[in-house]
């Protein structure tokens, strides 16, 4: 397992929210492509690798994602997104403002794009070990659905 942010943390030095503050978004996400790039290419044997919310609208990271992996979608509803950052200081566009506002307007902007993942599960608010269920579930059925069209 890997998480994207924290590899980026580590290549940086600093935290994402540092990065978004001294530098903004733009640089953020070159960093983030590269980074992502990096783990698909260095580490055959990573099983998951989680990417911050916004990794899969950068098409080039989109464009690696979908070409050399499977890629998962936990979908969730705003209210669900509300509860779950609202006590995170790690999200940089959600700090000091209207989180509710914000993640709307994001699900308006990216869920499409979103949706172009090879798997899609819905979340709930649930335990994490429903939710891996789910997902381990999801994973099945699309390896199930491959080797009938195979």
């Amino acid at each position: 397992f890997i998480d994207s942010d924290k590899e980026i943390e580590t290549a940086a030095g600093c935290s994402v929210v540092d990065i978004f503050a001294m530098y903004g978004e733009q640089e953020f996400r070159r960093v983030e492509t590269r980074v992502i790039e990096r783990i698909l290419d260095t580490e055959p044997n990573i099983k998951v690798i989680s990417t911050g919310e916004g990794a899969f609208i950068t098409p080039a990271v989109r464009k690696m994602v979908l070409e050399r992996s499977t890629s998962i979608w936990l979908k969730a509803d705003l209210d669900l997104l509300v509860k779950r950052t609202n006590f995170r200081k790690t999200r940089p566009q959600l700090l000091n403002t209207d989180s509710r506002k914000i993640l709307e307007q994001l699900i308006n902007e990216r869920y499409k794009t979103y949706a172009t993942a090879d798997i899609t599960v819905e979340t709930h608010d649930e335990s994490l070990h429903k939710t891996l269920e789910n997902v381990i579930s999801a994973i099945q059925s699309h390896i199930n659905k491959g080797e009938k069209n195979g």
